[in-house]
Formats: C-alpha cells, structure tokens, sequence
C-alpha cells in the first residue's frame, strides 16, 4: 500500500507534467493565432527592404550583399527565371520548394511559407529549417529576375540560448522534484505522528505528544487531536468511576436489605425493632428505585429515542404546582420559600422540564441550612425566559461547580447532614436543557448559597 507521502510526491509531480503539457499546448495555440501572423509580417517587411535596397542601388553586388545580410542572422535561397540558385547563410534541413511556388514569386507575388506552414507544434512552426518554411518575395537587379526566400537563422540567434534554456528547464524539473519530496516530508511528517497517536489512543495510552506550535491547517490538526484526547481521557475516566459508582450504589443498599432481612429472621425480635428493620429495607428499596429510574431516564436522554414530545404549556403553573408538592417538606426543614412566577408559556416538554425543575428544588431544599430561604423567580426576555432556583444552603467550590453535572459526582458531604444523593440528578438537568437548546449556569459562594439559572428559548 502506497503511503501518503509517496501518493502526495507522486500527484504532485503529476500535476506539474500535466500542467506543462497543458502550458504547451496553450502557448501552441497562442503561437499559432498571435506569434506565426506577426513573424510573418515581420520577416516579409525584412525581405521587402533587402529587395528596396537592392532596387535602390543597382551597381551594389548582390551576392556580396546577401552574404552580409546572412552573416546577421538570416538564411537566404535566391533563383532566377533561369532555376541558377544560390544558398546563403547555413543550409536548409530540407530544401524542397515547388516549381509553382519560385514561378509565383518570379511572377511578382510574395510567398507566406511563414503563415500557411502545417500547424504542427510551435517548435516545429518555428524552427523548422525548411525552405517552405520561409518568405518569397520578387527582386530585380541589374535587368534580371529573381525570387528571394529568406527566414531568420534559429540555430545562429539563439545557439546560446538554447542551452541556457535546455540547462535552465532540466534544472527547474529536477530543483522542483528534490523541493516536493523534502517539502512533502515536512508536510507528512505531522500526519505521520497523527497516525502514531491514533494508534497510542486506540490502545488506551491518552498521553500523546503532539507540535501544536504550527500555524496552520494541521497544527490546527494537532491542537484538535489533543483536544479530543484529553476528551477521551476524561470519558475513560468517568466510565471507569461510573462503574465503580454504579457498582457501590447499588451494592450498598443491597448489602443492608439482605443485612436487615437477616435480622427479621430473629425471632425475638420487638414489633418496633422489626418496623424500624422493614423501614431501613423499604428505604433502600426506594433508594435502588430511585436509582434505576434515572439510570433509565439518562440511557434514554444519551439515545435521544424521540424522547422529547415539545407542547405548549404554562412554565410557571407548572412551578407553582411543583412547589405545592414539596411545601411540607420546606416547612419540616424549617426553610422560607419565595417566588415570582409569572404565567409565561413555552413550547417544550413539560415532563421532561418538570424533573429539571424538581431536581433542582429538591437539590435548594436537601443543602439548604436549617431556617433558610429559597427563592424561585422566572424572567421573561426577548426570545427566551430564565429560571432562578436561589438558595442560602452549603454553598459550592470553584472545583465542585467545574464538576458539579459529571455523572455521580457528589459534593462534600461532610459539610451537611442530608442523606447522600446518587450524583444524577444534575447530569439529569444539564441533559434535558442541552436537548431544549437551552443553557444552564452555577453561581455560589461556599457556606452563602447557591443559583441555578436555567435560560430557555421561548419556542426551542
């Protein structure tokens, strides 16, 4: 299997023969149009001085002066009416010329070989040395009649030049091809160490070294990658303590029902004992419900399975019916709760949203402090409304709140004396408003208290 760099040398060196060939047969085209007609009007104005000023001085000896017009640079054939023909200047490749064409030209009229040559390639139009290949034009000198063909000396104008050309082309091709294959390796090199840290990542090894000082479209690459590996890492990080949380929340409750069912195989035992054993069970029991049930809920949030049913509905009746349910609870802990709840309508999922709401208020009454305050409030803005759940509980950590909607995270416990939660319940909200295009936002100072704002399009 070819790889990249060697696919990348060889497309590479494939464009730019493709764009030579192209580039020929452009300036080809071009030759033919523009470059052909002017060489022919100006080789023809150059045979028509050379007849002027041989008409124009008549003792001059011809021969001797086409030899000096050859030695600039010009290939001459001259033949009069008698077919006595003379060569000036280098010799024609190739010397045929028909005997219409030398009547023609004795006969007055001026020949365009330059003009009618067959459209072959440019180089071959231009530097054939053929003696059709020329201008012929009528002269007259001394009482006789000639024909005058006459084209420029490619080899004697540029015998130079063409190996400069020659070295200057050969050296482009082969600076060029030693330039990809060095430049191609510096441009590989990066994807190369791609490949290695994808391999590393498939493995598990998330600690991958990649140069993201580049200031382009693969260091941009490379600081993505890296991105998502730290991404990966996380994610393999939190399923293995999803595991480990799982396992403990639901081994836990299960070791003290079979614990306290034990226990209620004691015969002795008193009917308040046995009630306070049955209560502990039926405790747990709700507590591995309770469990499973967000389980199930999130299972169905990650796969979306057309879970959210959006419907118009009253946000804030369905707040006030929410604070209703829980007033017992807030007047047992001894808690004040306040809000202003306007009737505002939204389309969204009111089951859905109802958990988001409850599990925030159960969160504002299980941390709050004994005598505390509560206070829920619902902003009505432009295109969106905000849902305020602010509460003078325990308060959050700067590291708590950059965690706080990790899947079983639990804060401090230590610092209250609620009964430990299942660390879903936040996971739970941060999924259902993500899924309302919504955004949630944590703002608390430690052992002060806590807002959770929830900000809601009005139509999501």
């Amino acid at each position: 299997m070819r790889t990249l760099y060697v696919k990348f040398v060889v497309i590479t060196i494939g464009i730019m023969i493709l764009s030579s060939i192209l580039a020929f047969f452009i300036s080809n085209t071009y030759y033919q149009q523009k470059l052909k007609p002017y060489n022919d009007q100006k080789i023809t104005k150059m045979a028509q001085s050379i007849v002027t000023f041989a008409d124009e001085h008549p003792n001059v000896n011809l021969k001797e002066y086409l030899e000096n017009i050859s030695s600039i640079g010009y290939q001459i054939y001259l033949v009069d009416n008698t077919e006595e023909e003379s060569f000036f200047g280098a010799p024609f490749r190739e010397k045929s010329l028909s005997v219409s064409v030398k009547e023609q030209v004795l006969d007055g009229e001026t020949y365009h070989g330059i003009l009618h040559f067959p459209r072959k390639t440019f180089v071959t139009g231009f530097f054939a040395n053929e003696l059709k290949n020329t201008i012929g034009v009528p002269l007259k000198h001394q009482g006789n009649k000639y024909a005058l063909f006459l084209r420029p000396d490619i080899k004697l104008l540029f015998n130079e030049m063409h190996f400069l050309f020659a070295w200057l082309l050969a050296l482009t091709i082969i600076l060029s091809i030693v330039m990809v294959v060095v430049s191609t390796k510096y441009l590989v090199k990066p994807i190369s160490k791609l490949t290695i840290a994808t391999k590393s990542l498939s493995r598990g090894e998330f600690n991958v070294a990649l140069d993201v000082t580049r200031h382009d479209e693969l260091g941009e690459l490379s600081h993505n990658f890296l991105q998502m590996a730290r991404k990966l890492e996380q994610m393999d990080d939190m399923r293995k303590e999803f595991i480990s949380n799982i396992s403990h929340d639901i081994q836990s409750p299960l070791s003290n029902i079979k614990g306290y069912t034990n226990l209620l195989e004691d015969d002795l035992l008193s009917v308040e004992e046995r009630g306070h054993y049955i209560s502990i069970i039926n405790g747990e029991i709700q507590r591995l419900s309770t469990l499973t049930k967000q389980l199930l809920l999130l299972a169905s949030l990650d796969r979306n399975d057309n879970i959210l049913k959006k419907r118009t509905f009253n946000v804030g009746q369905q707040i006030k019916e929410l604070v209703r349910n829980y007033q017992w609870q807030v007047s047992e802990n001894e808690i004040m709760l306040s809000y202003s709840l306007p009737d505002i309508e939204i389309i969204g999922d009111p089951s859905l949203l109802n958990t988001v709401w409850d599990n925030l208020l159960t969160n504002a009454i299980k941390y709050n402090k004994s005598e505390g305050s509560i206070e829920i409030s619902i902003e009505e803005r432009e295109k969106s409304i905000m849902v305020s759940f602010e509460d003078t509980g325990i308060g959050l950590k700067d590291s708590e709140i950059e965690r706080i909607f990790d899947r079983f995270y639990r804060v401090d416990t230590s610092r209250t004396h609620t009964v430990e939660g299942t660390g879903l319940g936040l996971s739970i909200v941060w999924t259902i408003v993500k899924m309302h295009e919504g955004h949630i936002y944590v703002n608390s100072t430690e052992k002060e208290g806590t807002t959770f704002s929830v900000e809601l399009p009005i139509r999501c």
